[in-house]
């Protein structure tokens, strides 16, 4: 059975993995939702897509894990066979601090997730769109942050760098693979209305930072799930190697 264009969203149970989801689903794509521990959220998602006559499947694992990343892939090469798209979404931040105080198994913990798990899900993908291993091509768009430009003094600078390294990842690799089918690009969303912020200990973040945004509010999830799935699209086609601000000109 032809199920049209197969994406991948990991970290998809919330906040722009989920916008993501719902927004390619409706669009035609099979999606595959990964997510690590919330499986009531992620059926939520699921459910969403499925009353609306979408194909979703869900699988969990944890991105920063090499052998589950594999087991990842592995379920969608049984469930679809193919792999034409990647949203590489799942990232954590840790509670407000200044950078001397943060303990060195917390930078770890969020330089796993936020960027040797993208890496390792790149590489996977890759495996499997590029022209080179005979396959067909396909779009990888990275989550990143306006963190990784203005490095978050006070309160993430490791979640900041984990970013920029994400945007040096997205450069190298889009030029590595341009002639293989693939296009690799990135969004860096600003201050957006999702949960994230309560694992900082902040939930109403957003609004207390909104005045330094010059459209003087935060974003919503869907806003940036559009920019992404125009990246994912064919009315991308020239463009690689982008990192693209959703961040309301901030």
């Amino acid at each position: 059975m032809d199920t049209g264009r197969v994406l991948l969203v990991t970290g998809a149970s919330r906040g722009i993995g989920a916008a993501t989801a719902r927004l390619a689903a409706a669009r035609g794509y099979a999606v595959v939702l990964n997510y690590r521990s919330d499986a009531a959220a992620v059926q939520a998602v699921a459910a969403d897509i499925a009353t609306a006559g979408g194909m979703v499947v869900a699988v969990q694992a944890d991105v920063s894990s090499p052998a589950e990343v594999a087991a990842l892939f592995g379920a969608v090469d049984q469930r679809f066979g193919r792999l034409d798209a990647l949203v590489n979404n799942a990232g954590v931040l840790e509670t407000q601090m200044r950078l001397e105080d943060m303990d060195p198994a917390r930078v770890q913990r969020v330089f796993a997730t936020n960027l040797l798990g993208p890496l390792l899900c790149c590489q996977q993908a890759v495996r499997r769109m590029s022209t080179r291993h005979g396959g067909a091509g396909g779009a990888i768009v990275n989550v990143s942050s306006v963190a990784a430009r203005t490095g978050s003094p006070g309160e993430y600078v490791d979640y900041a760098a984990s970013k920029g390294a994400l945007d040096t990842l997205t450069i190298g690799l889009a030029s590595e693979v341009a002639q293989e089918g693939i296009r690799v690009n990135g969004v860096r969303p600003g201050f957006i209305h999702t949960g994230m912020h309560a694992s900082g200990g902040e939930p109403g973040r957003v609004d207390r930072v909104k005045a330094t945004v010059p459209m003087r509010r935060g974003g919503h999830a869907e806003e940036v799930a559009r920019a992404i799935l125009w990246l994912l699209s064919d009315e991308a086609s020239f463009t690689t190697g982008s990192l693209l601000d959703v961040a309301g000109g901030r």
